[in-house]
Parts: C-alpha cells; sequence; structure tokens
C-alpha cells in the first residue's frame, strides 16, 4: 500500500525507490560490461565497477535497510539522504564514463567527481545516523 503525501499524492516508499534505482544502475552497469566485452576496450572498468557498487550494490543495501528497520522513518532526512546518494553516484557513475572515455580531461571533471564521492560519502553517513537513531533492538 502506498503511503500518502502531504498533497494526497501516492508517494514511493524509500526502500522501493532504492530498489528500482539500484536495478537501473545494475542494467547500465551490466549493459557497459557487456560493451567493453564486445570491443575488448576496458577503459571504462572503473566507471562499470562505480557503477554496479555504488549504484547497484549500495542502493540494494539501502533498500533492506529501510524495509527492515527504517519503515516509515527518518522523514525529510531520509528523503534528502535518497536524493543526495542518487544525485551523487549517477554524477560520478556519468563522470567517470566521460573522463576514462577521453571525452573530458581529468583537470575540467576532476572537481566534480570529488564533488560527487563526498556526496556519496555524506549519504553514507547520514544513513548511519538514521540507522543509529532506531530505538530498541535492531534485529526484530
Amino acid at each position: 500500500m502506498p503511503a500518502t503525501g502531504d498533497q494526497g499524492k501516492d508517494i514511493m516508499a524509500l526502500d522501493r525507490r532504492f530498489l528500482l534505482c539500484g536495478f537501473a544502475y545494475a542494467i547500465a552497469g551490466m549493459g557497459l560490461g557487456i560493451y567493453m566485452a564486445a570491443s575488448h576496450n576496458h577503459a571504462l572498468s572503473v566507471a562499470h565497477a562505480h557503477m554496479l557498487l555504488l549504484g547497484f550494490v549500495v542502493s540494494f543495501i539501502y533498500a533492506l535497510i529501510h524495509k527492515l528497520w527504517l519503515v516509515g522513518a527518518g522523514g525529510r532526512v531520509a528523503g534528502f539522504q535518497f536524493y543526495l546518494h542518487q544525485l551523487a553516484v549517477l554524477v560520478l557513475s556519468v563522470g567517470l564514463v566521460l573522463l576514462y572515455g577521453g571525452v573530458v580531461p581529468e583537470p575540467a571533471i576532476g572537481p566534480l567527481l570529488g564533488a560527487a564521492a563526498v556526496g556519496v560519502l555524506v549519504a553514507l553517513l547520514l544513513m548511519a545516523w538514521l540507522v543509529l537513531r532506531i530505538k530498541g533492538d535492531v534485529a526484530k
């Protein structure tokens, strides 16, 4: 049953949003891996790894945390954490494709990649804070 927002609109639960975004990154990362294998050009392996690990695996773990322990918890902080993680991973993934694909030089894209990496770290710290705020037994 979908959650309802302030204006009466249905809002997809954060666990489902994290899961669907994770699948999108898995599809993109696996597609990139297939492209690299077919072309025998593995220059984009760093971008491939980041898409799969930060995009798919971490989003999947966050989905599980929301489903099992943070059901309906967190409010605005949880929503901000979701958007920060997804935006940072998207910028990092696209930026790494542009960098290792030879489209944009490192001096031009480096600061953006650094900011995106910090965004992923801040999102992780926010998730840790959300989990630490849980009262009682986490393993219920």
